[in-house]
Formats: C-alpha cells, sequence, structure tokens
C-alpha cells in the first residue's frame, strides 16, 4: 500500500478523519469536511449531472438525508455552459443547494456518450450533442472548468475504457490517465482546488498496481476507483474494487465511483470504500421501479392495482407515510410525474437508511454479522 503522508498536497477547507474500524472487515467510518460541512462516511452522492436530481427539489434531497451531491462538468459546460453559471454565483447558487458538491471531470461521458472522440496526449476532442460543435478538453481546462464552477471537490480527467478491452489498450489507457493526472494536480495546486485522482487500468491487476503506484504517488485529496460499472460481472466490479482499495492510502477518501445498487455498496462497503455515486436509484424509480430492502417492484404489475398498503412498511419517507401502493402504480401507468417523484423520494431514501446502518454496524463492530446476513438473504 502508498503512503501518500509526505506528498500530500496542502488543501483549503477539506479533510478526512477515520474514526472507525470493523475488526472483522475493512469497513470503516470517517469525517470528510468540506468547506464548512462534515460528512460522515461511507457516504452516497445522488447524482444531479444537469444541475439537479431528476424530479426532485433540492430540500427534498436534503430532507432524504443527504449533504453532498455529484454534478457533472461535461453536461455542465456544454448547456448552460461554464460563463453563465460562474456568472449566476456559482453551482450552488445556481442549483440552490446548500450542501457540498463534488463534479466528476465528464471522462466517462466524453467516451459514452459524444460522438466523434478523438484521443490525443493533449486532451480530447468530441462532437457536441447539442449542437455538432467540436469541443476540445484538456486536463487543465478541465480543471479550470470545475474550479470555476465553484466545486468542493474536483476529478481529475481520465480515459475510461469498455468492457472488456484489449490489454495493450488498457496500458496506453493507464500511461495517458497518469500523465493527465499530473497535469490536473498541477492545475488544481494553482488554483487552490481540492481535487481527487482516478485509478484506471480497465480489469488487468498489474495495470491497476501501476496506476495506483504513479497516482498516489502525486499527493491528490482522495482516490476514485474509476473504469468499473461498464458493463462487467458484479463479482467481476468487486474483485476489482477490493484489490485497487488495498493499494490505497488508508489515511485518504476512497470512492467507488458508479456503483449504486444496495448489495454491491453493501459488499463493497466491506472493503474500505467511503463514497459512492450512481443514478440507479433515481433511475429506476422513472422506470417505475421501487427499492424495498434488495428487492425490486415494478409498480406497473396488476397485484398492486388494489394495494392499500405502502411501498415499504418499514419506511418513513414521505411517498410511504401517504400513499398507498394503489396510487402510486396509478400514476406510474397513467404517465403522470408524481408517480415518478414519489418513487425517486422513496429510493433515495432507502439509500441514505442503508448508509445509516452501514456506519452504525461499523461503529458497534457488527459489520461483519450484517453482511453475512445480507449475503444469506440473497443466496
Amino acid at each position: 500500500m502508498f503512503d501518500s503522508t509526505k506528498s500530500k498536497p496542502r488543501a483549503k477547507h477539506f479533510s478526512f478523519e477515520v474514526t472507525h474500524t470493523d475488526q472483522s472487515t475493512r469497513a470503516r467510518c470517517g469525517l470528510l469536511r468540506v468547506g464548512n460541512h462534515t460528512i460522515e462516511t461511507p457516504v452516497f452522492m445522488p447524482v444531479s449531472a444537469q444541475g439537479a436530481v431528476r424530479t426532485l427539489k433540492p430540500g427534498e434531497v436534503g430532507g432524504c438525508g443527504y449533504e453532498i451531491l455529484l454534478a457533472n462538468a461535461y453536461h455542465l459546460m456544454l448547456r448552460p455552459g461554464i460563463d453563465i453559471i460562474e456568472s449566476l454565483g456559482g453551482i450552488h447558487s445556481f442549483m440552490a443547494w446548500e450542501g457540498s458538491i463534488l463534479t466528476d471531470s465528464g471522462g466517462y461521458q466524453v467516451m459514452s456518450l459524444a460522438p466523434g472522440v478523438e484521443v490525443t496526449p493533449q486532451g480530447v476532442s468530441f462532437l457536441s450533442p447539442l449542437g455538432g460543435e467540436r469541443v476540445f478538453m484538456t486536463p487543465e481546462s478541465c480543471v479550470e472548468a470545475q474550479s470555476r464552477l465553484g466545486s468542493d471537490i474536483a476529478m481529475a480527467l481520465d480515459e475510461c475504457l469498455p468492457y472488456p478491452s484489449d490489454p495493450r489498450r488498457v496500458e496506453e489507457s493507464v500511461s495517458l490517465t497518469i500523465e493527465w493526472a499530473r497535469r490536473c494536480l498541477e492545475e488544481a495546486k494553482r488554483r487552490s482546488q481540492t481535487i481527487f485522482g482516478i485509478v484506471q487500468g480497465g480489469f488487468l491487476s498489474d495495470a491497476r498496481k501501476r496506476c495506483v503506484n504513479e497516482i498516489c504517488g502525486m499527493g491528490f485529496d482522495g482516490y476514485g476507483i474509476g473504469g468499473l460499472s461498464v458493463g462487467e460481472p458484479r463479482e467481476v466490479t468487486l474483485e476489482i474494487a477490493n484489490e485497487t482499495a488495498r493499494e490505497l492510502p488508508e489515511e485518504l477518501p476512497r470512492y467507488l465511483m458508479g456503483v449504486g445498487d444496495p448489495l454491491t455498496i453493501i459488499q463493497a462497503s466491506s472493503l474500505g470504500i467511503d463514497m459512492f455515486d450512481s443514478a440507479f436509484p433515481t433511475r429506476i424509480a422513472r422506470n417505475g421501479t421501487a427499492l424495498v430492502g434488495f428487492e425490486r417492484f415494478n409498480m406497473r404489475n396488476a397485484r398492486f392495482a388494489r394495494d392499500p398498503g405502502p411501498l415499504d412498511p418499514k419506511c418513513d419517507c414521505y411517498a410511504c407515510r401517504h400513499f398507498s401502493r394503489a396510487f402510486i402504480r396509478n400514476q406510474v401507468v397513467a404517465g403522470e410525474i408524481l408517480g415518478l417523484h414519489l418513487l425517486s423520494i422513496h429510493n433515495l431514501f432507502q439509500l441514505s437508511k442503508l448508509f445509516e446502518k452501514i456506519r452504525g454496524y461499523t461503529r458497534e463492530g457488527k459489520f461483519s454479522g450484517f453482511l453475512k446476513e445480507v449475503e444469506a438473504l440473497r443466496c
């Protein structure tokens, strides 16, 4: 494991402290101090890629127990543009969000969403999916954009490859990600911007280790485990996350990018992961699906048509306190926004309560029992 104590840069208004560790697993609790906010970890960050968590008002997201959101520099750069958001007081004011904001660099979105992608050592260019013009993004401009947005935590620009990828292409991509990380960090230091590096390496252990050693040696404020949840089996996701997390510095936050289903979150928390993000809970809500424990209920199913009970009898969210399954099903089937709105509140509330359980069991030294219980339910 890399010791980053000597190389960690001085970051303004940012610190991380591990407060509890589980003796039977590597699960841990911590305090992430960002600006004026102190956030308990492990923590989940709902995705507000375009500046809002879809179908929800900021106060509703906060009411579900969240203190930090993920926004996306790629989407906001294309629309409405960095200049507009900066002129309106920055991303917090623009979104009317009083909590913390981590901005993703957009590396994944460039590779997965943008047409006409061209990658060079200087940066990446692509055709805007909105207007068709060619956009060029360098590591420096990526950090500049996040800094001008007013992001509390920025992410370095990386290259995210699909699953599977040719080993030679993976090695080339790791070299590029390492060089881009170095340039991102230099720009972040110049701007006093808190920034996390991202570990890539596809699904090759040696490539991942090389990336960890190089990027951790630079001294970022935290580290993202990237390049996962791109179509690989869940077992592979956990295997690579496990190998990578073991190599990352213990005193800094570890962020598993793009993971949001409850079982994988619990298993990844046992590996010492501190931060998660995913559009999963709100995306499945917009498809009419409710998270109930570790099950998923398709609310279009006719069996809910006369059901007077709440989505989850054990849940205390706004949707479960006020509406029946029959009502929510009717809204979903009728195509009414309220149904998707209520499901989004419920799903985010469910994940928030799950993270409270994870932290509680870890503090009490009972996380391993919780993990075994959950995995037995899924067998």
